[in-house]
C-alpha cells in the first residue's frame, strides 16, 4: 500500500511542478513523465531536505511539498542542461 501512495504523490508532485515550472505533458505520456518525475523530485527532495538539515515534518501533506520542491528543482536542472 505505501508503493502506492508513493506513485500518487509522485504523480500529483510531478504535475505540481510542471504547471510551476510551465511544462505540460498530454495523455498517457505526460502521466507517465508526471509520475516518474515526481518519484525523482521526491528521492532529490528527501535528499536535499535531509542535507540542508530541514524537515518538513510528516504526513502526505508533509511528503507531498518535499516531492513537489524536488520535482521543481529536477525540472529546473533539467532545463539548465537543455539550454547548452
Amino acid at each position: 500500500m505505501e508503493f502506492l501512495w508513493f506513485i500518487v504523490i509522485g504523480l500529483v508532485a510531478g504535475w505540481l511542478a510542471g504547471q510551476v515550472m510551465e511544462i505540460h505533458g498530454v495523455g498517457v505520456i505526460g502521466v507517465i513523465s508526471d509520475i516518474t518525475v515526481g518519484v525523482l523530485g521526491a528521492l532529490l527532495g528527501a535528499f536535499l531536505f535531509r542535507r540542508l538539515g530541514v524537515s518538513a515534518g510528516s504526513g502526505l501533506f508533509a511528503s507531498l511539498i518535499v516531492a513537489t520542491i524536488g520535482a521543481i528543482v529536477l525540472l529546473f536542472v533539467v532545463r539548465q542542461f537543455k539550454k547548452v
